[in-house]
């Protein structure tokens, strides 16, 4: 990154529509922040969960995955029961260059409360919203805020473009347009 990182991430997303819709500063007041931050980009979370339910006592079992563990929900506030998980997605869209790849962290204001966020890497050439995996790691219920700041994604440009990108390798998980379970 030749400018400054901050600047880096306004360039790539305005000339790649890299994150869209984009956000160039940081929105805080009164919730929780996102938009460009000194190195990243904060994430939002929209307002459709799927929060996982033991009612059939099925094991977890990312090979064989029972969508009826899932329950769908919409709304501002989603509340995790204790010691399970939702899954979500992003507000924002992304298209990740070719030369760059992404780590993705939730933000501590989440992480205080023992409320986990899980993201995989964004690859080279991947696109799509993103699929959140949100964990309450307490044994109380926990508030998530639709449409606020969930995690906080750093971007890393590699000194040379990948020789194989995802889109190259027909990824599963291309594109997606909503929250996508588990699949082989």
């Amino acid at each position: 990154m030749g400018l400054k990182p901050d600047h880096w991430i306004k360039k790539m997303a305005l000339e790649h529509k890299m994150i869209e819709p984009f956000v160039d500063s940081q929105v805080r007041d009164g919730v929780i922040s996102y938009g460009v931050s000194s190195y990243g980009y904060d994430i939002r979370v929209t307002d459709e969960f799927k929060i996982f339910t033991n009612i059939n006592s099925t094991t977890v079992d990312p090979k064989d995955f029972d969508t009826k563990s899932m329950i769908d929900f919409k709304g501002d506030v989603c509340i995790i029961p204790p010691n399970s998980f939702a899954l979500a997605r992003t507000v924002e869209y992304f298209k990740i260059p070719r030369g760059v790849l992404t780590v993705c962290l939730g933000k501590s204001t989440y992480a205080r409360c023992g409320i986990i966020v899980n993201v995989t890497p964004f690859e080279p050439e991947w696109e799509g919203y993103v699929t959140l995996e949100i964990s309450n790691t307490t044994p109380l219920p926990a508030k998530i805020y639709s449409n606020e700041g969930i995690a906080q994604v750093l971007f890393f440009e590699g000194d040379e473009v990948c020789e194989i990108s995802y889109a190259d390798k027909k990824g599963k998980y291309q594109a997606q347009k909503s929250i996508v379970l588990p699949k082989l």
